[in-house]
């Protein structure tokens, strides 16, 4: 009798709003009391506890059917959104009046001496209370969608879900965060943009790279940058558009990469004064620190070496050897080797290792390929010789034992494509140069002495193979989809205004003084008086690169290079 008497009466107090809670609650009282009491042996209380709550039900049945009566009558868009906003002001007060109930009811029951061990819990009661009050009134607890409100519920939960799921993919291949840090800040993918709440913020765009140092780099491997603002020593301009800047400190990068041995990848920096990022490695025995370009992939803890030196490369494995043949050469040359009798048979016969029973060419290939497999890694430095053809490389030396030259801005890299030799020149022209440069590589005759590398312009040229490249391609390769901004960001950069010659004086520029804007009848020129014409003459014997196999292609009216 208790649970049905508690659960009508608050039910009723639900119904009927925040102006009836406050007589619910007195009913309670009354109840929990007369509960009390009925428990010790009274009986009275029971029937005047009925008695309010039958009153009460009544009170609440009355006010559901006058407000069905009145939702039945035709009302215009007007009137719907005000019963809307009421039916949501009454949510909230029957969410206000059930909590003092709550209380009351706890306190009643805390307040019975001897409580059966059938008695219901408070949560089931108060579910039973909000089940209760949902059949008298279900308008109370939920105002219905129509169905194109649920429609577009549905798809913004859907278009939510797979935003989710491709942000977390994301996460996961890149290893960063790509979710939006700040109400202004915007990170998509490999980009950050900003809420352009400012004239200067509406273009920005800058690369994505969460895994840099937010540190200061290596004091020992800095110098001191001196700001010339493109003057010589006589205090001339040799560089127009030069000056200002932020102050800077210059990294002392290692483009030798000499020293032999594993190196621990202690972190990826950020250089203001190259598009490229640089990471900073420790020599795992000598702990020596030094700075080198971060290909793309590096990341801090991982592990480069560079196989540079010689005895670096015979750690690991060796090029196959080219073996003279034991027949003697004054015997006829036939598709078949010559018969050999005897000892000279032995001679012959392919020397065997004794550890492993393999023929030495077999064995030195396959060193060879192991070493490759355990040295093409993303920031190893080997001779070209020892680069298996497609790989993908970088910091590119040009002369043997110099530093790396080409590839070496952000997302640059080369394609090894080829062995071959170089075209010998004519007599009398470099031919002490073309012996020097033509002696055989590691695992090479003369007649390959030369590497063809593709660069990313489209020129194919020749490098010896005694020259050094790292593997993989350079890091940021987002560097050239950044957009500044504003004017103010390029003098930061130490970029000062291109002048046009025609807004110039006649003293400073063909192109200057007159009226108006015109240049006047004359051939565009220089600011030193160079006509600006295209090259009509294709680089010879004499003129052109002798590295170069095949130029990059160019537009037209520009120079073709050779056919």
């Amino acid at each position: 009798m208790l649970k049905v008497r508690t659960i009508s009466v608050t039910a009723a107090a639900a119904v009927a709003g925040a102006a009836s809670a406050r007589a619910a609650a007195g009913a309670v009282v009354g109840v929990s009391s007369h509960a009390a009491s009925s428990l010790r042996g009274s009986s009275s209380s029971s029937s005047s506890s009925s008695s309010s709550a039958s009153s009460i039900r009544c009170f609440a049945s009355s006010s559901t059917a006058s407000s069905r009566a009145k939702s039945s009558k035709p009302s215009s868009p007007r009137q719907k959104s005000f019963e809307a906003s009421k039916a949501k002001r009454a949510k909230v007060a029957v969410a206000q009046s059930l909590a003092p109930i709550e209380k009351l009811v706890s306190r009643s029951l805390s307040s019975v001496s001897q409580v059966p061990q059938t008695m219901p819990e408070v949560s089931d009661i108060l579910s039973a209370v909000q089940k209760r009050a949902q059949l008298h009134d279900p308008d109370a607890f939920k105002v219905r969608a129509s169905r194109k409100e649920r429609r577009a519920i549905i798809k913004a939960q859907r278009k939510d879900a797979k935003v989710r799921r491709k942000q977390m993919s994301v996460a996961a291949r890149l290893g960063v965060s790509t979710k939006e840090s700040t109400p202004f800040v915007r990170k998509d993918r490999q980009f950050k943009t900003f809420k352009p709440i400012t004239a200067s913020l509406r273009w920005v765009r800058t690369p994505l790279n969460e895994h840099l140092h937010k540190g200061k780099p290596e004091e020992g491997l800095t110098i001191a940058k001196r700001s010339t603002g493109g003057r010589n020593h006589h205090g001339h301009v040799t560089v127009r558009g030069r000056g200002g800047g932020h102050k800077r400190r210059l990294r002392l990068v290692d483009f030798f990469r000499w020293e032999a041995g594993e190196q621990d990848v202690l972190r990826i920096e950020y250089d203001p004064g190259r598009s490229a990022h640089i990471a900073l490695i420790q020599h795992c025995e000598t702990g020596a620190k030094s700075y080198i370009l971060a290909p793309e992939g590096l990341r801090a803890g991982d592990k480069v070496q560079s196989y540079r030196s010689d005895h670096s490369i015979g750690q690991g494995g060796r090029a196959p050897e080219r073996r003279a043949p034991t027949a003697s050469p004054e015997a006829p040359q036939t598709v078949n080797p010559p018969e050999v009798e005897g000892d000279a048979q032995a001679e012959q016969a392919e020397p065997v290792e004794a550890a492993t029973g393999t023929p030495v060419r077999q064995q030195s290939a396959l060193d060879l390929g192991i070493f490759r497999t355990r040295a093409i890694r993303p920031g190893n430095v080997l001779p070209l010789s020892l680069i298996p053809i497609g790989t993908t490389i970088h910091a590119i030396s040009l002369h043997p034992g110099g530093p790396a030259k080409i590839c070496r801005s952000a997302g640059t890299s080369g394609q090894l494509i080829a062995f071959t030799a170089r075209k010998q020149p004519a007599e009398g022209e470099g031919a002490a140069t073309a012996a020097g440069e033509g002696s055989a590589g590691a695992g090479f005759g003369t007649d390959k002495s030369h590497a063809q590398v593709k660069l990313q312009s489209g020129e194919v040229r020749l490098v010896p193979v005694r020259c050094v490249a790292a593997v993989g391609r350079v890091s940021n390769p987002d560097h050239e989809h950044r957009r500044l901004g504003k004017a103010g960001r390029s003098r930061w950069l130490g970029r000062r205004p291109k002048v046009r010659g025609v807004a110039m004086n006649a003293v400073d520029h063909p192109h200057g003084g007159g009226r108006g804007k015109s240049k006047s009848n004359m051939h565009p020129r220089s600011k030193w008086g160079l006509l600006k014409f295209a090259r009509t003459r294709k680089p010879g014997s004499r003129g052109g690169n002798q590295m170069v196999v095949r130029p990059r292609p160019r537009a037209n009216g520009k120079r073709q290079g050779k056919a």
